[in-house]
């Protein structure tokens, strides 16, 4: 499986602050290299969660048993840790980055750089593909799309360009697209059309909704002192993550209690973002937009 070392593995299993017996989560397996970096530190009663909702993540399941896979999206943490009997948990990890592999897997249709069926789901069991979004939604609701999840500037121009192309046939690979976008394309190339990748990948998810439902989960399950490390690589992650471990809520609002004082449900041990070594940005070039945040319960 071509799976690359994980983004600021070292910084983020200093930040979770393991403790051998302790229970932990890697919300996002992929790979396995946080997790196998985690089970280094446990001991024989330490516990790793590890969850993925991508059918090929299961075949990186490591042989350890202190290790339990959850073939689940993150967003049902609480839920699943409580079917395995768990009802709080020590750290969190989660890297929200689409792994190396997903994105040269070509069959998968995450990436504009091959030719393959439009399809973009990270959960391969799920109903919506990339297809269906771009033959099937109002022009309204591609120009939401394009403008909040990709900030595509043009993004009127984009909706009404494909909407008229699909009166004649169905779009139906990643290239039928990128023809039908061609003419619409404004500044570097390369980067119009990674914002508009990801601006459909993130409706197909729902990776949005998932997030806001994961970092509630997330105060929800840990203890009191336990640690949320996440990894974000674009400013509609990072935003809601920054607000929620700053106010507990995803506006960013401070909220005060009877007697004044601001309520905030998280302590912040990283008060700016951290972000990668020049070095590790030179031998994976797609960590250069990371930003790992790290919160402790109070």
């Amino acid at each position: 499986m071509n799976y690359h070392d994980p983004v600021m593995k070292a910084e983020s299993i200093d930040a979770l602050g393991i403790r051998s017996d302790g229970i932990y989560v890697d919300a996002t397996f992929g790979g396995g290299g946080h997790s196998r970096a985690i089970l280094q530190v446990l001991s024989g009663s330490g516990r790793l969660f590890g969850f993925d909702q991508d059918d090929d993540a299961k075949r990186n399941i490591p042989e350890d048993g202190n290790f339990t896979f959850v073939d689940s999206n993150f967003r049902f943490l609480r839920r699943y840790l409580r079917l395995h009997g768990v009802k709080q948990v020590d750290g969190i990890l989660a890297d929200l980055g689409v792994s190396s592999h997903q994105l040269d897997e070509a069959i998968r249709g995450f990436s504009f750089r091959f030719e393959a069926e439009l399809d973009m789901r990270m959960n391969q069991s799920a109903d919506l593909t990339a297809k269906d979004v771009i033959n099937d939604y109002e022009e309204s609701e591609l120009v939401r799309i394009f403008s909040a999840y990709g900030e595509v500037r043009n993004a009127k121009t984009l909706a009404q360009t494909i909407c008229s192309e699909r009166n004649y046939r169905n779009i139906e690979t990643i290239q039928d697209l990128i023809h039908v976008m061609e003419p619409v394309i404004r500044g570097k190339r390369n980067k119009y059309l990674a914002q508009v990748f990801q601006a459909i990948r993130i409706e197909v998810n729902d990776e949005m909704g998932a997030l806001q439902d994961f970092l509630k989960d997330c105060l929800e399950v840990l203890k009191p002192g336990g640690r949320l490390v996440i990894i974000s690589y674009h400013s509609l992650e990072d935003r809601p993550v920054k607000n929620y471990l700053k106010s507990g809520n995803f506006e960013g609002k401070q909220i005060k209690d009877f007697y004044g004082n601001i309520e905030r449900p998280f302590k912040l041990i990283t008060r700016k973002a951290m972000e990668p070594s020049k070095e590790e940005i030179t031998r994976n070039p797609r960590a250069r937009s990371a930003k790992m945040r790290v919160a402790e319960k109070k």
